[in-house]
């Protein structure tokens, strides 16, 4: 039997989370079409006749603005040691970018862990010589030839050529998890990237990268779990975005935050958001930990 862990590396919006949900078959991470949707490491279990494969989903790498970004930087960085097999997934309906540049140079260019370049988004492009013309500019960031998977995260197209190329790399080995574990996330965690989720669907400009979720309660009961969040954010003029005209906004981003939450529980779910202003919370190391923003590893 196959066994052993994965880390899924890449810039920012190139379909990270969507190819894990993608491989999993079911919604374990939240996945957007806004940078930094995933902000810490997410393991996905996926358990087959084959084997095991523990899926570790990274925040998309870019260099740090501030605190917040040297901590998604340093989520990324910690997912890479420890993993028998990096995917580094890319945009191939375009051609290698600084980012993708930058990710090779400073991340994966001297590590002796096999890396598997995944072209996603290759179904936008109809031009089969434009796509191979991509592939060779990301080929040339390495110096050695790295075997390629191409893929569309979105619809699952050769979904099955990737599993396969992924077991031929992974060493024989009992199962880490049981069976019907496909995440170590606790619900307080789920609901938090949940309700987040839902903000960075409905808001737009510097709105999305601006909040912070935190379960201020969770009483979990039999026929109903109660949870109370609050969102963060760090301008005045945010809560007032955020909780909209007559509280519109709020309470259409807490109904389908709920309506999600009780599909995943299979019971009723109260859902009470709460908007709090926490200036420049994204410049301070303490708050960011308060947070959750603090690697798990120290």
């Amino acid at each position: 039997m196959k066994c052993g862990f994965v880390t899924i590396l890449g810039r920012p919006n190139v379909g990270k989370s969507t190819l894990l949900n993608q491989m999993l078959g079911q919604k374990i991470v939240i996945a957007t079409d806004k940078a930094q949707t995933t902000r810490k490491r997410i393991k996905g279990i996926l358990t087959e006749e084959n084997g095991q494969i523990v899926f570790i989903d990274t925040p998309g790498v870019h260099r740090p603005l501030n605190k917040l970004g040297e901590f998604l930087l340093d989520e990324a960085k910690v997912a890479v040691p420890d993993a028998d097999l990096i995917l580094f997934l890319v945009d191939g309906s375009e051609p290698a970018g600084k980012g993708d540049k930058w990710i090779v140079e400073n991340i994966l260019k001297d590590i002796k862990i096999p890396v598997l370049l995944v072209m996603n988004k290759v179904d936008k492009v109809k031009n089969v010589q434009k796509i191979e013309e991509n592939l060779m500019s990301y080929k040339t960031l390495f110096k050695e030839n790295v075997p390629v998977v191409r893929i569309s995260a979105k619809t699952g197209r050769n979904k099955d050529t990737l599993l396969e190329n992924i077991y031929k790399k992974l060493p024989e080995g009992e199962k880490l998890y049981p069976d019907d574990v496909i995440t170590e996330e606790s619900m307080r965690s789920v609901a938090e990237e949940i309700i987040r989720e839902k903000i960075l669907i409905h808001t737009q400009d510097e709105i999305p990268h601006s909040v912070a979720i935190k379960i201020d309660r969770y009483e979990e009961k039999e026929d109903i779990d109660k949870i109370y969040a609050i969102i963060y954010c760090e301008q005045k003029s945010q809560k007032g975005i955020l909780i909209g005209k007559g509280g519109l906004l709020l309470k259409t981003i807490g109904t389908e935050a709920r309506l999600e939450l009780e599909e995943i529980l299979e019971k009723k779910v109260y859902l009470n958001l709460e908007v709090k202003v926490e200036k420049d919370w994204r410049k301070k190391e303490k708050l960011l930990k308060d947070f959750g923003y603090q690697s798990k590893d120290q």
